[in-house]
């Protein structure tokens, strides 16, 4: 994700007799991370057609988001692990195989815990498949201004990807069904998967140790107990115990977590890391960002639909302009970066996101399109992109090179973790001000709050970036 990042120290294990060229490397590692991302935001225009197709709540329809993105944000770090030590290549393929029939399972689900199953899966997959596309990206070119372009094309593709979600999801959606927006995903996959098996070069960086299942679990569960307590205050409030028993072992299961991590002889997150101010500080914003920049899709589509009457392509159509904002801010990155240097463009992005949000909590029951989803939608896109790449810089520059896959993956750990955590507290704050009811007016209302509080959340990462990034970071071996 970062045009700074050191060259990756890695052993060829496998080389086919006629090396595969960079740029088909490079774009099946994007094409990779397109899928990935893709299913964070594509299900989204889909939802209200879901939920009448298999009966789901309205707390369902949060996990079906949120079982993807727990999965994936659990055992992310065990994936960037397991490709560092058993190849790259073959968890790229591992975990591309696994999105693959859970999407082909989530597209033929019956009942809704079959699609809540089918999602995980889907995360599971994707926790291995995503930080083996940076990992293999890297290996494949040199550091210097060509592994800059191709980074900033790689976290270009994700953010276009997750941009992209709405668009793809409201074209399915109104032309097949909502069973497609997964189902897209099968031959897609397949394509994919045969032409990685074929050009993608092993690699890996890694002393054989064995992989921290157990912290997985610990971390995953902890995470999907504690999402879970935070939507119960939904309809149970804030001190039922309902509430008050999830929340409170979901907070004992992340502190066991970081107690094994503490005395495993190879944990799946060295602690040590976080005492590298660049790590910790950019995983630190890049969890702020994400709570409050994932959810930004899930309303905006909701406040489209539910509130302006849009049916699921408009829906889609109506987010295109911020789909490009977020690639164009992403490429744009790297050259500012030059300019005023990675901590700047991270605080300026960020503002530039909290504008948008601040300036979107402004919508309306009969909002105009370009002031109530286009404008704010571009800011906070635009912002969103321009942040991206310089934070993965920053939290992964102080790593040794053989960390690459495992500080990759806690880089979208952060984000992602951020984000599960970010769409049940907003998730509960919008029914709390909507106080149950479905007229537009109070659906208004919801949505409006919720941008309010990104705005704040996202004002607080400027301020936390300000004081706590570094401003040129060094790596381990300088310390």
């Amino acid at each position: 994700m970062t045009p700074m990042l050191g060259a990756a120290d890695v052993t060829s294990l496998s080389r086919p007799r006629r090396v595969p060229p960079t740029w088909l490397v490079v774009a099946l590692a994007c094409a990779g991370q397109f899928l990935v991302v893709l299913d964070v935001s594509v299900v989204n225009v889909a939802l209200p057609s879901m939920r009448a197709d298999l009966g789901l709540s309205e707390q369902g329809l949060q996990w079906v988001v949120n079982a993807y993105a727990i999965a994936f944000a659990g055992f992310m770090l065990l994936g960037g692990r397991a490709g560092d030590l058993y190849g790259r290549k073959r968890m790229f393929l591992v975990g591309l195989g696994l999105f693959t029939l859970a999407s082909l399972a989530g597209g033929l689900a019956q009942e809704g815990w079959h699609l809540l199953a089918a999602r995980a899966a889907q995360g599971l997959g994707a926790a291995v498949l995503a930080p083996a596309t940076l990992t293999i990206l890297t290996a494949a070119v040199p550091e210097g201004a060509a592994r800059a372009r191709a980074i900033a094309t790689w976290a270009a593709v994700g953010a276009g990807g997750g941009a992209a979600g709405g668009l793809v999801g409201g074209v399915l959606v109104d032309l097949l069904s909502w069973r497609w927006v997964l189902l897209i995903n099968v031959p897609v996959g397949a394509v994919v998967l045969a032409a990685s098996l074929r050009w993608l070069p092993e690699s890996r960086a890694g002393d054989g140790r064995r992989l921290d299942l157990p912290g997985a679990l610990l971390a995953t569960v902890g995470l999907a107990t504690l999402a879970y307590g935070i939507s119960q205050t939904e309809a149970e409030g804030w001190t039922a115990t309902a509430t008050l028993v999830p929340l409170l072992a979901g907070v004992a299961l992340i502190c066991l977590f970081l107690a094994v991590e503490a005395r495993t002889a190879a944990p799946l997150m060295p602690l040590g890391l976080l005492k590298v101010r660049a790590v910790s500080s950019a995983n630190a914003a890049m969890f702020l960002s994400g709570s409050s920049m994932f959810c930004m899709w899930f309303f905006m589509t909701l406040y489209a639909q539910n509130v302006l009457g849009y049916s699921p392509l408009d829906a889609g159509l109506a987010l295109v302009p911020s789909s490009l904002a977020v690639v164009l801010g992403s490429k744009l990155a790297p050259r500012f970066m030059r300019a005023i240097g990675a901590r700047g463009v991270a605080v300026s992005g960020t503002a530039v996101a909290a504008v948008g949000f601040g300036w979107q909590s402004t919508l309306s029951v009969d909002g105009s399109y370009l002031t109530a989803i286009m404008f704010p939608g571009i800011l906070m896109m635009f912002g969103a992109g321009l942040a991206m790449t310089p934070l993965a810089a920053l939290a992964i520059s102080g790593a040794a090179p053989g960390e690459a896959g495992l500080v990759s993956g806690m880089v979208n750990t952060s984000r992602t973790m951020g984000g599960s955590l970010g769409l049940a507290v907003m998730s509960t704050i919008a029914a709390a001000r909507s106080a149950g009811s479905a007229t537009p007016e109070a659906l208004t209302e919801g949505y409006a709050l919720v941008f309010r509080t990104g705005a704040g959340v996202l004002l607080g990462a400027v301020v936390l970036m300000l004081v706590w990034l570094p401003r040129r970071p060094r790596r381990i071996s300088e310390k």
